[in-house]
């Protein structure tokens, strides 16, 4: 890369001025920004001097962008010194701008560059008839059709050195040339033209019926051979690993019970055991005699167990009466009532209840 500077003193023009078209295409421009942001337009403006001025900034242009947009001198002067886009020389009617980043460089940019230094000289310099100077620049965004250059606002891409110079010499005659690839490649797609997405089908709308039907065939052959390979597999298990055969597996077994009466009747036994008889006969075993007499109805369970309150699980007050408070360990003895005092009634035939024995004090 060359260094960013501003041409001699000899090569700069004395003035520079907007003309009247381009001034009031300035003020369109800046325009389009709010009130303070008017430094926003400084590369619109500069690239509209440059034009202007055959191709390339001289330092008046560049102090009359910053007086127009009321920015120092210094800080246009960085934005043009910072992008290759601006050239701070003269150069040719043709200005060729090299790309010479990797991808580049690695498709032959090299050769590209070698050949314009023997035919034009070093770069940044014009040829002597003026219509030719060259640069090397960063990405030009091409990278898929490397390597490529840009000629004054064109891109030429899929150069050799051969390519290159045919087509400086059609430029030079004033002959007509081919924008972009110059190998007829469309766009950006694979040398030799597209060899994806070729089917036709995929824009037709039937490429989606067509697969759906040679998915279901082809679940359909799977499930078949599937269904073999079990049906396979099973006979060749059970030729080699036999099961026993189970013919009451699943059903109910029929016992016959052989100590039953009936079953002993049949037998020509007695139908009881003489073992069951004699239990059977023993009173002290037996419940038989301890039953009620004949004829007598059971009695209730109610009438067999006592009543809650009889078997003393139930207070003896009556509801509407709170019952006493428990006297605690160690406290005395309640005095005796005020004889003013009303003591709770009771019921007739209910006592009054005992307090609870003082504990012992040891």
């Amino acid at each position: 890369m060359a260094n960013r500077r501003l041409a001699p003193a000899a090569e700069q023009p004395e003035s520079f001025a907007f003309t009247p078209e381009n001034a009031a295409w300035a003020k369109g421009q800046i325009a389009k920004y709010p009130e303070g942001r008017q430094a926003s337009a400084v590369i619109p403006l500069l690239w509209r001097a440059q034009e202007q001025n055959g191709g390339w900034l001289p330092q008046k242009a560049i102090e009359a962008v910053a007086a127009e947009l009321g920015m120092p001198a210094i800080r246009v002067l960085e934005v043009a010194t910072f992008y290759t886009m601006f050239a701070l020389e003269p150069v040719g009617r043709y200005w060729i701008q090299v790309c010479g980043t990797v991808p580049c460089d690695s498709c032959g940019a090299r050769e590209l560059k070698d050949m314009l230094h023997q035919r034009l000289g070093p770069s940044g310099h014009v040829d002597p008839t003026g219509t030719f100077s060259w640069l090397e620049v960063e990405c030009l965004g091409a990278c898929c059709n490397a390597p490529m250059v840009q000629i004054n606002q064109d891109y030429y891409e899929d150069l050799t050195p051969e390519l290159l110079g045919k087509l400086m010499d059609d430029l030079a005659a004033g002959r007509p040339v081919k924008v972009g690839s110059q190998i007829d490649r469309n766009a950006s797609e694979p040398l030799g033209g597209p060899n994806t997405l070729t089917d036709p089908t995929l824009y037709d709308g039937s490429r989606v019926g067509a697969w759906r039907k040679r998915f279901e065939e082809s679940r359909k052959d799977e499930g078949a051979q599937a269904s073999k390979s079990e049906a396979a597999s099973s006979e060749q298990q059970a030729a080699t690993n036999p099961k026993p055969a189970r013919p009451d597996a699943g059903r109910a077994v029929e016992t016959t019970s052989s100590d039953a009466p009936a079953q002993r009747a049949a037998a020509g036994e007695a139908p009881v055991k003489g073992g069951d008889r004699a239990e059977a006969a023993d009173q002290e075993h037996s419940t038989a005699g301890k039953s009620e007499a004949p004829g007598s109805q059971p009695k209730a369970i109610k009438d067999l167990e006592p009543a809650g309150a009889e078997a003393g699980s139930q207070s003896s007050l009556p509801r509407d009466v709170p019952p006493p408070q428990p006297v605690a360990s160690g406290e005395e003895e309640p005095s005796e009532p005020a004889p003013n005092a009303e003591s709770p009634k009771l019921p007739k035939g209910r006592s009054k209840p005992k307090p609870p024995a003082k504990p012992e004090r040891t």
